[in-house]
C-alpha cells in the first residue's frame, strides 16, 4: 500500500482542503494516509483557530481512519533566513521535529502545504536519497505565497526561498489558473495540476425559485473589519436592502475566530442570522435557503493574491446554484463571465453600498437571477465538484508515482 505523509505547519488538522478532501479521497482510494500536524500552546484547534481544550491530547491518533501525528509549533519555527541558509547546503539534513517525524513515518509520498513544511519536506527528501530510498514531494500552495505585490523585505526573501525549494519538488498543486499561471514562469517544466477548492455535488439540492417580498443574501466564512468579510460592508448591505425588501435576511454561515465578537448594531439583529462556525458536512444545509452568495476581497493592490483567488466560500455558494456578487477579482470574474453565474462589480474596491445596488438589482430581476442559479449548479454538475477534482488528485498520483513524463494533460 502506498503511504501518503501531510506535512502540516499553520493549518488545523481539519482545514477543509487537506484532511476533508484531500486526505479523505487518498484515504477511499487505497492510500494510506498519515498527517502531520501542528499543536498551538499544546492544543489541537479547529478551523476558526477554537482549541480542542480536554480532548486529541494523545501525541498520535486516528481520526476518521486518518492516523493524525502531532507536534509543537513552538519547537518549529524556522525563519526565512534559517530555512535559505539550510536550503543552500544541498547535503544538509534539517535537524527538526517536522522532519523527523516525517522520517520516522516511513512515507512514498511527502506532501507540503505551506512554505515551512515544504522546507522540511526537502529535508525528508534529501535524506531519504542519501539513503537510497527516494521518494516524492508534493507543494500544494493553497494561496499565492508571498504576495508578489507585498514589498517587505522578509517577503520579497520568502519569494527567493520558494523559487529555490520549487527546485526540488516533484509535482505542484494549486487552485487557480491564474497563480498556475504565475509558477509556470517560475518552473515552465514542473508539473502543475489545479485542484479547485471544490465541496462535494450537493446531493440533495433542490432548485428555488425566487420570491418577490424574500431575499437572503448569504456569506460564508470569517467575518473581519478589512480585507475580506468586512462587517462594516454587512450591515451597510443590511441596512439598504432591508429598506426595499419586505422580508430580507443576511444570513453569516462562520463569524469572527474564536476569542472574538460581532457587535451588530441593534436595528440591524432582526435582520442579520449568524450560525457560527458549521461543520464541512453541514455547509450545504445552512446554504438551502440563500438567494446569492456575497464575496468581497479587498485592497486588491496591495495583493495578487486576492486577484487570482478562487476561495471555498465561491464553489460552496455555485454547488447549491447561488449566484455570486463579487468585486473585480481577476479569476473569479473571468469563472463568473464564462459561466454566466453572477455579477462582478466594475470596480477593485467596492463599497456596501454598491453591493446593495447589485443584490437589489437581481431581486428585481428575478428571471435573471434564477437564470444565473441554474448556470451556477450546472458548472458544478458538470466540471468543478470535488468528485472531479478527485479524479485529477488520483491521476496526478499515480503519474507521480509512475514516474511518467512530468508534462500531461487531465481534462477537466
Amino acid at each position: 500500500m502506498t503511504k501518503v505523509c501531510m506535512l502540516v505547519h499553520t493549518h488545523s488538522f481539519l482545514d477543509t482542503r487537506i484532511f476533508q478532501k484531500e486526505a479523505k479521497s487518498l484515504q477511499k482510494h487505497g492510500y494510506e494516509v498519515v498527517m502531520i500536524v501542528p499543536r498551538m500552546k499544546g492544543k489541537l484547534f479547529r478551523i476558526n483557530k477554537e482549541p480542542f481544550e480536554n480532548e486529541l491530547l494523545e501525541p498520535s491518533f486516528m481520526y476518521e481512519g486518518i492516523k493524525i501525528v502531532t507536534y509543537d509549533f513552538e519547537t518549529f519555527k524556522p525563519t526565512v533566513e534559517h530555512m535559505q541558509e539550510h536550503v543552500d547546503v544541498e547535503t544538509l539534513a534539517f535537524n527538526n521535529p517536522l522532519v523527523k517525524l516525517g522520517l520516522a513515518e516511513n512515507a512514498d509520498v511527502y506532501h507540503a502545504h505551506e512554505v515551512a513544511s515544504l522546507f522540511a519536506g526537502i529535508g525528508i527528501k534529501r535524506k531519504r536519497i542519501k539513503d537510497g530510498k527516494p521518494v516524492k514531494l508534493i507543494f500544494d500552495s493553497h494561496d499565492l505565497i508571498p504576495d508578489p505585490f507585498d514589498k517587505k523585505q522578509k517577503f520579497i526573501a520568502m519569494g527567493k526561498l520558494l523559487d529555490d525549494m520549487l527546485n526540488e519538488i516533484d509535482q505542484l498543486i494549486t487552485v487557480s489558473p491564474s497563480i498556475k499561471a504565475y509558477y509556470i514562469t517560475k518552473q515552465p517544466l514542473l508539473p502543475i495540476e489545479i485542484l479547485y477548492n471544490s465541496p462535494p455535488l450537493n446531493k440533495e439540492y433542490q432548485a428555488r425559485i425566487p420570491k418577490a417580498t424574500e431575499l437572503t443574501v448569504g456569506y460564508e466564512g470569517h467575518v473581519a473589519n478589512n480585507k475580506k468579510g468586512s462587517s462594516d460592508k454587512i450591515y451597510k448591505i443590511t441596512d439598504l436592502a432591508k429598506q426595499q425588501v419586505a422580508s430580507f435576511t443576511f444570513k453569516i454561515i462562520g463569524g469572527v475566530l474564536h476569542g472574538h465578537k460581532l457587535e451588530i448594531p441593534e436595528k440591524l439583529k432582526p435582520h442579520i442570522a449568524m450560525t457560527g462556525w458549521v461543520p464541512f458536512e453541514g455547509i450545504a444545509k445552512e446554504m438551502a435557503e440563500v438567494d446569492i452568495g456575497w464575496i468581497d476581497f479587498d485592497d486588491l493592490s496591495n495583493s495578487l493574491n486576492r486577484s487570482y483567488a478562487l476561495p471555498n466560500k465561491f464553489f460552496s455558494y455555485l454547488n447549491n446554484g447561488i449566484p455570486v456578487i463579487v468585486n473585480k477579482c481577476h479569476d473569479m470574474e473571468q469563472f463568473i463571465q464564462t459561466h454566466q453565474c453572477g455579477i462582478v462589480l466594475n470596480k477593485q474596491k467596492a463599497t456596501g453600498e454598491d453591493y446593495a445596488e447589485a443584490i437589489l438589482y437581481l431581486h428585481q430581476n428575478r428571471d435573471q437571477l434564477q437564470q444565473m442559479s441554474i448556470n451556477a449548479r450546472k458548472a458544478m454538475e458538470d466540471l468543478y465538484n470535488w468528485e472531479k477534482m478527485e479524479q485529477r488528485m488520483l491521476q496526478m498520483y499515480e503519474a507521480l508515482l509512475a514516474d511518467k513524463p512530468k508534462s500531461f494533460y487531465i481534462e477537466k
